[in-house]
């Protein structure tokens, strides 16, 4: 059942003491020297407007279910690949594997609502999508475009090739709020197609709290489609026969090997499994869940608010028409003889 709930502006013995005092004075206006009707009235609308303002300023509201917050005190780091082999189809059936992505991103930072996000993707090159921030919608616009690199103009990329810029905005995130924990959440099929061994990550494992390499793809493999082609075709395989569908596979032991390198666990993510069972593996470090009074209700204090308005919109209206009046009231003329006429 939703309880009414109150979050003050001020605090609400003083809002209390001045409401009390602006009653007290308005009865006081109204009953000394028997003011007339009019007079009276204007007060008493004079005083109620100020009383909503007042109680506007308690900024009461229906508190619903939801109205517990999981607020965390956490720098959130997602490295997403977007090399072309997000784009095969083997995701939850003939889903791509960057659809997946998308959904858990979102998926994570909806269960870490209040923490500050950061998205990095890689494919040929790294790039910071959006630098720290809590701006929960800025996070979501960024991921919602990402598209997998047209294989046009790929020419390899490497599982590690995010490491350097991931390693600059940690150091950069632990100089800016020494102590604040950090999650790297790092989302790929772990197929490495740049020339040579990848480079180890050069990160310091204990500047990373939790988090969890996320590895999405299938052992069978999954085509994918080439944005260049109108008519749905799929990428063709370059090594061998020209006229076969590439094929990409995940390559989870180097999935593993980068979760080893950040000292988080590695999760395969097939679209059955839920983002809760998925966070219980990633260690996301002391998550401090407190009360946010502003998630979860509704707020009245604009319905006082506007109240306040209407009632106050009484004394302009009543100084328009005694103006009125005054215009309309013939003038006195005093003439040579002493007396008086209407002009």
């Amino acid at each position: 059942m939703n309880n009414v709930t109150i979050a003050p502006l001020l605090p609400w013995p003083f809002l209390a003491a001045l409401a009390l005092a602006v009653v007290t004075f308005t009865v006081w206006l109204m009953v000394r020297g028997r003011q007339p009707k009019r007079a009276s009235r204007s007060a008493a609308f004079r005083g109620a407007a100020v009383v909503l303002v007042v109680l506007a300023a308690l900024r009461p509201g229906w508190a619903g279910n939801d109205a517990r917050g999981a607020v965390a005190d956490l720098d959130v780091f997602f490295v997403v690949d977007t090399s072309t082999s997000m784009a095969a189809e083997d995701y939850n059936g003939t889903h791509t594997r960057l659809s997946g992505v998308k959904q858990d991103v979102m998926a994570v930072a909806k269960e870490l609502a209040g923490a500050k996000f950061s998205l990095i993707t890689f494919d040929s090159k790294a790039t910071v999508r959006m630098p720290l921030s809590q701006d929960a919608t800025a996070l979501q616009t960024a991921i919602v475009t990402l598209q997998p690199q047209n294989p046009r103009y790929a020419n390899g990329s490497s599982v590690t090739g995010a490491g350097e810029i991931l390693q600059e905005r940690l150091a950069a995130a632990q100089e800016q709020h020494p102590g604040r924990p950090a999650l790297v959440f790092y989302a790929g099929d772990g197929e490495n197609t740049s020339s040579g061994t990848p480079m180890p990550l050069p990160i310091n494992p204990a500047t990373v709290a939790g988090g969890a390499v996320l590895g999405y793809g299938s052992s069978q493999g999954g085509r994918m489609k080439d944005p260049a082609k109108d008519d749905g075709d799929y990428v063709q395989d370059r090594s061998g026969d020209s006229s076969q569908d590439a094929v990409s596979r995940i390559d989870e032991g180097q999935l593993r090997t980068i979760a080893s390198q950040l000292n988080v666990p590695y999760v395969h993510r097939s679209g059955t499994e839920t983002t809760a069972a998925m966070l219980g593996k990633a260690q996301p470090g002391t998550l401090a869940a407190t009360h946010d009074d502003a998630t979860g209700r509704a707020e009245l204090y604009w319905l006082l608010a506007l109240a306040a308005f209407l009632l106050a919109m009484h004394e302009p209206l009543r100084q328009l028409a005694a103006l009125r009046d005054l215009r309309g009231t013939p003038a006195l003329h005093q003439s040579h003889d002493g007396k008086a006429s209407v002009r």
